[in-house]
C-alpha cells in the first residue's frame, strides 16, 4: 500500500511519521509530549488498481532539505538559455536595453510580446547574460532566470530563490516564494541588491497575480510571452512588441550562418529565400542548417519548400497559431527528412513525435530514454530504404535515443544540453504544434499513452530531487493540455495519480486537491462512478483533504467511499480493507480516538483471516490499534501490546527499520502516558540516538524525539534542562521545517505553556497572544490548534491578572 495519509509506501522507506502531541489543554494542565505515530493511512491504488500491498509504516513523506547560510552575491538562481548559433544582433536588442536601462524608477518591468518564433527569448537571453557580465554597467547582485510557463513552475523557482537567498523554508514553497518576493523589497538602511528577474514564456497572465517582483530603484523584470493582454502592462510594466526580422536582417543572417562553413550563396535567392520563410527566425536557422547539411543551393531548398507545401496544406489540420503560413511547416518538415538520414538513422522523426507531445520549455533526457520511449522508437522508426522490412525491428538503445537528440539538435529542431539534465530538451510550440497535426488521430492517441508511460518509467518512487520532480509536473501538465482525452482511453493513466501526488509531496497540497478533484470528476463520467480508477480518485481526494487540515472531512468521504467499495467490490478486497484502515486513522485524527481502536480491532480480525500473521499489513494495524487504545485512555495496555510488536518485529524486520523504531518511539510514550516518565526519558534518549545515526539529525522524525525527549525530561522532574532543550530545538525547527510546520507551532505552543507554569504569566500570555495570530492565519479561526491556543490565552491572561 502506497502513502495516502502518514504511511510509508514500502519497506526501505526512509521517512517516518512526523510528531503526534496535542497543544496544552486550557486551564493550565500540561501539553501532551509530540508522539511519532506508528501507523496512519495508506494508499489504496497503484495506477487505478489495487495495491495488494498494505501500509507497513506512518512516515513523514518528505525530508527538508539542510539549512544553509544565505548564497554571497553574486548569485543567478536557474539556466539561462544558451546563444542561438550565429545569433542576428537586431533593433529590438537595443530598443530592449534601452527600455531597461533607460526606465528609471518609473518603468520597472519591460514585456516582451510576439508571435513564437520571433525570438523573444533570446532577445532577453542575451540582454541577461550581458547584465550578469556587467557589459552594460549593470554589475547584478543577483539575477533570476524562470520558465513561467505555469504558476507553479513560477512558485517553483521563487522558492529555490528564497531557500538559497533568505533560508526559506524548503518544504513550503508557496511561502518560501512568497519570502523571496519580501526580500527583494527595498527596506530602509539595509545594503541595495540590485537584481534581475526575467520570466520567460507567460503562458497566462493570471499565473503571476501575486507574484510580480516589486518596484525598487536597483531591481528589474523582464517578461517574454505571447500574449497581449492588458494585466500585463500597467503597474510600472511597459510592452515591448518583438517583431520579426526585417528583410536585411534575415539575409545578413543566412549569409553569415553560411559563411561559417564557407558557403556563399547570391544575395537575391537568399533574400528570396528569406521572404519564403516570413522572415520568421526559427524558420530561417532550420533553413540554413539544412542548407548547410545537404549541400544544396537555397534555390534547390526553396523549390523543396514549394514542392512540400501544397502536401502539409492537405494533412494539416488547423492553421498555425498566430497566422503562420505553412512555408514554416514546410521547413521544419524538410528538416525533419534530412534529420532521419543522421546516423542512427530513421530514428530523429519518431523522437520528435515524442517530444512533441511534452514540456517545450524543458524535457528530462531521462523521460525521452526511458524504455517506453525506447520501444517507440524500434516500433517507429522510419524507413530510410526500399527494401522491405522483415521480422522483429532492432531495439533502440539509450545511446541511439541520446544521438537521435543530437540528429535533431544539429537541424535547429530542437536544443540539446546535456548539461542542464533536468530540462535537457527544449522544443519550440510552432515545432510542436506541427509534427502534432501531421498525426493521425489514433497515432496522436497511442503517442500520447506513450509518452505518459516514459514520464511514469522516469519518476523516481522518492522524489529526492526537486527540480526534477517540477520538470516532471510541467510536462505531465503540457501533456494534458494537448492530449488529455487519451489520458482516460481506455482509462486514466498512472501518470495522472503520480502528478497529484507529486503535487501534494511538494507542499503544494491545494494544488493537489484540485487535481484529484478534476481527475475524479472526469473518471466519473467517462468510466462511470463504480471503475476502479474513480474510487481511487475519491480516496486520493479524501487522502489530501486531510493532509490540508480536514480530517473530520477526510473521515466523512472515505466512509462513504467505503459504502461503496462494500457494494462494488465486498468486504474482503484489498481497496476495501485499505479504505477501512484509513478510515480509522481519519477519524481518531479528527479526534475520536475510541472509534479508531474499534475500528481497527475489528480490522485486524479480518485482516488475520485473510493473511498469515507476519503480514506487514497485520503488524501495521496492530500499531494502529496499541496507538489508538492508547490515545483512548489505555495507556498500560498499549505498551503491553507494543512491547509485544516491538519483539515480533525485532525478528521480522529488524532493529533498524522504520516500523521498528517508529514503535519503539510509541512504546516510550505509551509508558510515560502510564506514570513512568524516568523510563520514558530515557527510552527516548535511547531512542534519539538511533535515529540520529540511521536518518539524520535533521530528519523531521529525530527534531520530534527530540521534542518528546525534551517533555518526558520535565515530567520526570528536570524541567529546566528539559525547557532549555525545547528552546533549542525551537531554534533548529526554525532554520529546518520553517515557522508554518505544524511541529515548529507546536513547540512554540509547548514552551509558551512551560513558561507559564515556570511562573512567567505574563510572558506565557504573550507568546501565546503571538502563536494565535499566526494560526489564524495558518490554520484558520476552527482548527483544533487554533481553538485550544485561544484558550490557553485566556487562562495565561487571568493568570496574569491575578
Amino acid at each position: 500500500m502506497t502513502d495516502t495519509g502518514n504511511a510509508a509506501a514500502a519497506s526501505g522507506a526512509t521517512a517516518v511519521t512526523g510528531y503526534r502531541g496535542p497543544a496544552p489543554s486550557a486551564g493550565g494542565t500540561s501539553a501532551a509530549s509530540v508522539r511519532v505515530s506508528g501507523t496512519g493511512q495508506a494508499t489504496a491504488f497503484a495506477g487505478g488498481v489495487a495495491n495488494t500491498g498494505y501500509i507497513q509504516q506512518l512516515t513523514v513523506v518528505h525530508q527538508p532539505a539542510s539549512p544553509r547560510e544565505p548564497a554571497a552575491w553574486p548569485h543567478q538562481v536557474g539556466v539561462i538559455p544558451p546563444r542561438a548559433q550565429s545569433f542576428q544582433h537586431r533593433a529590438e536588442a537595443e530598443r530592449l536595453r534601452a527600455a531597461v536601462d533607460g526606465g528609471g524608477t518609473a518603468v520597472l518591468g519591460q514585456v516582451l510580446t510576439g508571435m513564437g518564433g520571433v525570438g523573444k527569448t533570446q532577445l532577453a537571453a542575451d540582454y541577461a547574460r550581458t547584465a550578469w557580465a556587467g557589459g552594460s554597467g549593470d554589475n547584478l547582485d543577483v539575477l533570476v532566470w524562470v520558465t513561467a510557463s505555469a504558476r507553479s513552475a513560477v512558485v517553483a523557482s521563487y522558492a529555490r530563490a528564497g531557500v538559497e537567498l533568505c533560508r526559506a523554508d524548503p518544504d513550503d514553497p508557496e511561502q518560501a516564494a512568497q519570502a523571496f518576493l519580501a526580500w527583494l523589497t527595498p527596506k530602509g538602511g539595509a545594503e541595495p541588491c540590485r537584481w534581475l528577474i526575467v520570466l520567460d514564456d507567460v503562458a497566462d497572465p493570471d499565473d503571476l497575480r501575486d507574484l510580480w517582483p516589486p518596484a525598487g530603484a536597483h531591481g528589474r523584470t523582464l517578461v517574454t510571452t505571447r500574449r497581449r493582454d492588458a494585466a500585463l502592462t500597467g503597474e510600472n510594466r511597459r510592452r515591448i512588441d518583438v517583431g520579426l526580422f526585417t528583410e536585411k536582417e534575415a539575409a545578413a543572417y543566412l549569409t553569415r550562418s553560411l559563411a561559417a562553413h564557407d558557403r556563399q550563396e547570391p544575395e537575391e535567392q537568399l533574400t528570396t529565400l528569406a521572404s519564403d520563410l516570413g522572415h520568421l527566425p526559427l524558420a530561417l536557422a532550420q533553413a540554413a542548417a539544412y542548407l548547410i547539411d545537404s549541400g544544396e543551393d537555397a534555390a534547390a531548398y526553396r523549390a523543396l519548400l514549394a514542392d512540400r507545401a501544397t502536401t502539409l496544406a492537405d494533412t494539416t489540420p488547423d492553421r498555425l497559431p498566430d497566422d503562420q503560413a505553412l512555408p514554416l511547416a514546410a521547413a521544419w518538415s524538410l528538416s525533419i527528412d534530412r534529420a532521419d538520414t543522421l546516423r542512427p538513422a530513421g530514428l530523429a522523426r519518431p523522437m520528435l513525435h515524442l517530444a512533441a507531445l511534452l514540456d517545450p520549455n524543458g524535457i528530462p533526457q531521462t523521460v525521452l530514454t526511458s524504455a517506453p520511449a525506447l520501444t517507440h522508437l524500434a516500433r517507429h522508426r522510419t524507413r530510410t530504404s526500399p527494401e522491405p522490412f522483415l521480422g522483429e525491428p532492432d531495439p533502440a538503445s539509450p545511446r541511439d535515443a541520446v544521438q537521435a537528440l543530437r540528429a535533431l539538435h544539429r537541424l535547429s529542431l530542437i536544443d540539446h544540453t546535456p548539461t542542464t539534465p533536468q530540462q535537457a530538451i527544449r522544443v519550440h510550440q510552432l515545432i510542436q504544434r506541427t509534427t502534432r497535426d501531421t498525426l493521425t488521430p489514433d497515432q496522436h492517441a497511442q503517442l500520447a499513452r506513450t509518452a505518459a508511460d516514459a514520464l511514469t518509467d522516469a519518476w523516481p518512487a522518492i522524489e529526492r530531487d526537486s527540480s526534477l520532480a517540477q520538470a516532471l509536473r510541467a510536462n505531465t501538465a503540457a501533456l494534458t493540455r494537448c492530449a488529455a482525452d487519451a489520458l482516460y482511453e481506455p482509462d486514466a493513466h498512472m501518470v495522472l495519480q503520480r502528478m497529484g501526488t507529486s503535487l501534494g509531496e511538494s507542499g503544494q497540497i491545494a494544488a493537489a486537491i484540485n487535481h484529484f478533484r478534476s481527475v475524479a470528476i472526469t473518471t466519473r463520467r467517462r468510466l462511470g462512478p463504480e471503475h476502479p480508477i474513480t474510487l481511487a480518485a475519491r480516496h486520493h481526494l479524501a487522502r489530501w483533504q486531510g493532509k490540508a487540515g480536514d480530517a473530520a472531512g477526510a473521515a466523512e468521504a472515505l466512509a462513504e467511499l467505503l459504502d461503496d467499495l462494500l457494494q462494488i467490490l465486498g468486504p474482503d478486497h484489498p481497496i476495501t480493507l485499505t479504505t477501512r484502515h484509513n478510515l480509522a486513522y481519519w477519524w481518531g485524527a479528527a479526534g475520536d480516538a475510541a472509534e479508531a481502536a474499534d475500528t481497527t480491532a475489528e480490522l485486524l480480525d479480518d485482516l488475520l483471516r485473510v493473511h498469515v500473521p507476519d503480514h506487514p499489513d497485520i503488524l501495521t494495524t496492530r500499531n494502529s490499534l496499541a496507538r489508538w487504545r492508547g490515545e483512548a485512555g489505555d495507556a498500560a495496555g498499549a505498551a503491553e501490546a507494543l512491547a509485544g510488536l516491538l519483539d515480533d518485529l525485532l525478528q521480522i524486520l529488524g532493529p533498524d527499520h522504520p516500523i521498528t523504531l517508529t514503535t519503539r518511539h510509541d512504546l516510550a510514550q505509551s509508558r510515560g502516558d502510564a506514570g513512568d516518565a524516568v523510563e520514558a526519558a530515557e527510552a527516548f534518549a535511547g531512542l534519539l540516538d538511533d535515529w540520529v545515526r540511521v536518518f539524520g539529525p535533521e530528519h523531521p522524525t529525530t527534531l520530534a524525539t527530540r521534542h518528546s525527549l525534551a517533555y518526558w525530561r520535565r515530567e520526570a522532574g528536570d524541567a529546566a534542562e528539559a525547557a532549555e532543550a525545547l528552546a533549542e530545538l525551537l531554534d533548529d525547527l526554525l532554520q529546518i521545517l520553517g515557522p508554518d510546520h505544524p511541529l515548529t507551532l507546536t513547540t512554540r505552543h509547548n514552551l509558551a505553556h512551560w513558561r507559564g507554569e515556570a511562573g512567567d504569566a505574563a510572558g506565557a500570555a504573550e507568546a501565546l497572544a503571538e502563536l494565535l495570530d499566526d494560526l489564524l492565519q495558518i490554520l484558520g479561526p476552527d482548527h483544533a490548534d487554533t481553538l485550544t491556543a485561544r484558550n490557553n490565552l485566556a487562562h495565561w491572561r487571568g493568570k496574569r491578572s491575578g
